[in-house]
């Protein structure tokens, strides 16, 4: 791994991070679900306006078209979706965290559905995971997190291990910004019509919705995006995930700086037990690959 893919795994871990907070801030002050909605739709045209400018066509490969679809669905209305109806009762950094033990149940999917090959370390790491988790869940049980929410940001985690698994033939073939903006497009369309359904559109308009929104659709929306997609392209999708195991600390850090939300002694070492786990789960699938 060289430099450059080192800073862009952790321009994307700190991006993706970052998302729970601003998220955090928007749903404080318009619908959640519109919200979405319209930042995908933006991030949407600036997309394909820059794959255009660059080159890139609608021409996609059958693999990238699928992964278009599954990631625009899973990652960007499922998981981003259910997680900002959540953050209207769940503080952002428990959110981050749930978030980040997608690695763990990828690991766990691919070892109990597919019968993949997960050595020590890597049970080992998924032992961990469960126990950092547990740590945090009967932290904040305890402390009376809302469980509806809980659930909902639980249900985003499993969306988003779906997205994941539907990036790795997305990379394969160029177009990637238009790719990008693409999914950006399928996300707005399935949330604009679920808040049609269950919304009714009312904003609070104050300057700290109009620079998290302008901060959501552009960073953790269009640009972690692209890092992400580039990412994979350069080093795989296993060696990529690696970066997963600093979202714990970016994710309760920014919320912390910016929003205040305190951590308990239990918050912080299932951070780092969850992080840790993640490490050790993408260390053996590294080890797995290249043996």
């Amino acid at each position: 791994m060289n430099i450059r893919a080192i800073l862009l795994g952790l321009a994307f871990a700190l991006m993706w991070s970052s998302a729970f907070t601003s998220a955090r801030v928007i749903v404080a002050h318009a619908p959640p679900l519109a919200s979405l909605s319209l930042r995908f739709f933006l991030s949407g045209v600036l997309g394909v306006a820059i794959a255009l400018m660059l080159g890139q066509t609608f021409r996609l490969t059958r693999g990238q078209w699928r992964a278009t679809i599954i990631f625009g669905i899973c990652q960007n209305a499922l998981y981003l979706g259910l997680n900002f109806v959540a953050m209207q009762w769940v503080e952002a950094s428990l959110a981050s965290i749930i978030a980040s033990t997608m690695p763990l149940m990828v690991a766990f999917a691919g070892w109990a559905l597919f019968r993949d090959r997960l050595p020590w370390i890597g049970v080992a790491g998924l032992v961990l995971g469960v126990v950092g988790v547990t740590l945090v869940m009967g932290a904040r049980l305890e402390a009376g997190v809302d469980r509806a929410g809980l659930l909902l940001c639980i249900l985003g985690a499993a969306a988003l291990t779906v997205a994941t698994l539907s990036v790795r033939g997305a990379s394969a073939g160029g177009n990637v910004m238009m790719v990008v903006g693409l999914q950006m497009f399928v996300g707005a369309g399935c949330l604009a019509v679920a808040s049609a359904l269950t919304e009714t559109i009312a904003v609070d308009w104050t300057w700290q919705l109009v620079v998290a929104f302008a901060y959501t659709t552009l960073v953790p929306g269009l640009a972690a995006t692209w890092v992400w997609f580039t990412l994979v392209g350069e080093i795989g999708a296993v060696k990529a995930a690696t970066f997963h195991f600093l979202n714990p600390f970016f994710g309760v850090a920014i919320a912390a700086a910016l929003l205040g939300e305190k951590l308990g002694a239990l918050d912080v070492v299932g951070v780092v037990v969850i992080a840790a786990g993640i490490l050790m789960v993408q260390l053996s699938k590294q080890k797995a690959a290249v043996g």
